[in-house]
């Protein structure tokens, strides 16, 4: 399944929830704080499921990110003076 099929795919799932959510709260009322906080939630869920619908249209399939290479040269050692070795100081000085 590509990912378009899959947001769709979800999509119906959402609106079936908020479908069933209206009749819960035809039975139920919607005054109570566990129904409002379901509603919101199903609206949560379908804002992000556009959110990334749109993302998703908008990044380019099979593009990863560039990947950078790291030398196994060793560094240069002058990169290193005056620089204090974690946890023990620096080289020409003792510890306390």
């Amino acid at each position: 399944m590509s990912v378009h099929d899959d947001l769709t795919s979800v999509q119906r799932c959402l609106a079936d929830l908020t479908r069933s959510v209206g009749r819960l709260e035809q039975q139920l009322g919607s005054g109570g704080l566990e129904m409002r906080r379901v509603r919101a939630d199903a609206d949560h869920l379908r804002e992000s499921v556009a959110l990334l619908r749109e993302a998703a249209s908008t990044a380019a399939p099979g593009t990863r990110p560039d990947l950078v290479t790291i030398s196994d040269d060793p560094y240069d050692i002058n990169l290193w003076t005056d620089t204090d070795d974690e946890g023990l100081g620096a080289r020409d000085r003792h510890a306390p």
